[in-house]
């Protein structure tokens, strides 16, 4: 079984060894509990279908003087972990503390920040603690080599288009603001290490905002990007160095036809994206060169469309009732005291696959709501729409 630690060659005894563990009569014989359960009992780096990653190294990005630090992790992911495209994240679960000293799952999203990944590599995360983040502050404060996470494939299509090996003299342009920089390092990684040359017209501008150069991440790095002769223009602003249309007019003349990459707080998004309307379109039409990334957490809590959650939600097993909350029907029936079979917290395993029996939800991944009588639901990533009964 030590074959399923890193990539199996193909045609080998760890191939045929991964397939049978990723069949349906593997799968048939774990039953109900699932094949990664039991792996995990061996060595939590062996799986079959579940993403997990241990974490090699910790660096300190800065001190933060306004008590928000930020640290880059180094991540070895389980075999199954199928790489990632520059510009993606991944929602990373953690087992924290809960009543009674019971652990916990939380997930969150975080950008990848380092260059693109092939199955089973090792990549980064560059996450910045807040007070009111219990994820991000454990990840920062506490972390330390040897922490395994649980992790979903990568996702997001806020990605990379361009390659050096793309026949365009397309021009790039990065804006981004604070912790929200993370993803267009991973593009200008990814770019630099495949060989990318900005002196055949494909220039990089990177325009970056920071509250001040302490808290600026990536400073070395950036640096050094500036001083090389490769093709990237880099831009640093601090503090009351506002983002202003007139400047990056100055910076990038063409800057609406050019492909722009935005991420950052919800105050330079509004900036730029007034910047990028055409005031003689009629109706405000927005560039379609500019490609934004919003940063909520994954597992969120559901909000109906236009109003609050009302409703009751019955766990028709136990006779258990709670008032809808949009919380997921997992953290609302972990409220009740229940002890339902979970895995992964995400979605992905289907080990806290339930029946719901009557009433509407809502998959709070995707947004999708369902009325669907006798439906199974993974309660995970369920959050009741209205009144609902769980066979649970």
């Amino acid at each position: 079984m030590s074959a399923l630690i890193s990539p199996p060659a193909p045609g080998g005894a760890g191939h045929l060894v991964g397939r049978l563990l990723r069949s349906r009569l593997a799968a048939a014989l774990a039953t109900p509990h699932g094949v990664d359960r039991y792996l995990e009992r061996f060595n939590p780096m062996w799986a079959a279908h579940e993403v997990r990653a241990r974490v090699v190294s910790v660096h300190r990005e800065t001190s933060g003087t306004d008590s928000a630090p930020v640290a880059t992790l180094t991540l070895q992911p389980t075999s199954t972990w199928r790489g990632h495209r520059a510009g993606q994240h991944v929602l990373v679960g953690v087992e924290l503390p809960g009543p009674e000293g019971r652990g916990k799952r939380h997930t969150r999203a975080f950008s990848i920040s380092s260059a693109a990944s092939a199955p089973g590599e090792q990549f980064t995360l560059t996450i910045r603690a807040h007070d009111e983040g219990q994820v991000s502050s454990y990840l920062v404060r506490e972390a330390q080599p040897g922490t395994l996470l649980h992790l979903s494939q990568a996702q997001g299509e806020f990605t990379l288009v361009e390659s050096p090996a793309t026949p365009t003299i397309s021009r790039l342009l990065f804006i981004t603001g604070g912790s929200g920089i993370t993803p267009a390092m991973s593009m200008v990684r990814t770019l630099l290490r495949d060989g990318y040359d900005g002196h055949a017209g494909r220039r990089v501008t990177f325009l970056h905002f920071a509250r001040s150069p302490e808290d600026q991440i990536f400073a070395d790095e950036l640096a050094e990007i500036a001083a090389a002769d490769n093709g990237v223009d880099v831009h640093l602003r601090y503090a009351d160095q506002l983002f202003s249309e007139f400047e990056l007019r100055r910076l990038v003349p063409d800057y609406r036809d050019t492909d722009t990459w935005l991420c950052g707080p919800a105050g330079l998004v509004e900036l730029v994206k007034d910047a990028y309307t055409d005031p003689e379109s009629s109706g405000g039409e927005l560039s379609p060169r500019l490609r934004m990334e919003f940063f909520k957490p994954a597992v969120a809590r559901a909000a109906a469309p236009g109003g609050e959650i009302e409703g009751e939600v019955s766990f028709t097993r136990s006779g258990a009732t709670t008032a809808a909350t949009g919380a997921s029907l997992l953290e609302q029936a972990e409220e009740l005291g229940l002890k339902p079979e979970f895995g992964c917290r995400m979605g992905i395993c289907f080990s806290c696959t339930r029946t719901k029996s009557a009433g509407t939800v809502r998959n709070v991944l995707t947004g999708e709501e369902s009325s669907l009588p006798d439906e199974e639901i993974r309660i995970c990533v369920t959050a009741a729409a209205g009144d609902c009964h769980i066979d649970l």
